[in-house]
């Protein structure tokens, strides 16, 4: 029996930060189900190849370059997205960066780098969509939120406060835009394995600990968080807004402590 709940054909998907990553694989996720998807990033051959690799059917991933620190730059990208399809369903706001050091390390050029692109540049590119959406009276915005607003892991400290940031514009634009049939919701993931993440968990000593405090004992896959973002671009969530769904493996359902039960 065919079931739409959970459809999103047809839908033209906006993904930043769509050339690698997590922005790669929910892009992929979405152009696998007949969504019309667009990808943007800073980099226009990466953004090429990619649109190439994960493009299926007879709705080829388009990409168009934006760096969202540029106010400007993302004016541009609604305009020509808006001018080539009439409409934008669904923004997933992927595009971050991060640092790790220590608080007192970081100079103020690397804190305006991340704030800028994961705070300023998200809250400008859900406004610029968003008044596309209200003029379309619906839309659903999801921004890719973090374990870190559930609790701060040390020596990213700006990256973790930008996020806290996300999760408070996530609650504020669901309650300002709601009553024009918008849904703002977000999803954070856990400890997801990607291209930037590798070295990191290729230590034995990372992959022993996660073990030890993730309840699934798992890294998780980027393709791990596609069903997520399905759900909050589906009538399936048509009632839902403003909420953050984790997730993490189970991260953030409690603390593990080593004892035997």
């Amino acid at each position: 029996m065919d079931d739409d709940l959970f459809s999103v054909s047809g839908q033209i998907v906006l993904v930043s930060g769509g050339s690698r990553g997590i922005g790669k694989a929910l892009a992929a996720g979405f152009a696998a189900r007949g969504a019309q998807v667009v990808i943007t990033g800073r980099e226009a051959p990466t953004l090429e190849q990619t649109a190439r690799e994960i493009s299926t059917g007879e709705k080829p991933v388009q990409s168009v370059v934006c760096d969202v620190a540029e106010v400007g730059e993302i004016k541009q990208l609604v305009k020509t997205v808006v001018d080539r399809f009439g409409r934008i369903d669904t923004l997933v706001n992927v595009a971050g960066v991060n640092k790790r050091k220590k608080a007192e390390t970081f100079t103020p050029d690397e804190y305006d780098f991340i704030l800028d692109i994961n705070l300023r540049g998200l809250f400008f590119l859900s406004q610029e969509t968003g008044k596309q959406m209200l003029s379309q009276k619906q839309g659903a915005i999801i921004n890719i939120d973090s374990l870190n607003t559930y609790s701060p892991l040390k020596g990213v400290l700006p990256y973790a406060m930008s996020k806290a940031g996300v999760s408070m514009l996530t609650r504020g634009l669901a309650a300002e835009w709601g009553p024009h049939g918008i849904r703002v919701n977000g999803l954070a993931p856990g400890f997801i394995l990607t291209d930037l993440t590798n070295k990191l968990w290729s230590s034995p000593t990372m992959q022993a600990w996660n073990k030890s405090v993730c309840p699934l004992q798992r890294l998780g896959q980027v393709d791990d968080l596609v069903g997520t973002a399905i759900y909050l671009a589906s009538k399936a969530s048509a009632f839902m807004t403003g909420q953050t769904l984790y997730v993490d493996g189970g991260m953030s359902a409690g603390t593990l402590w080593p004892i035997e039960l």
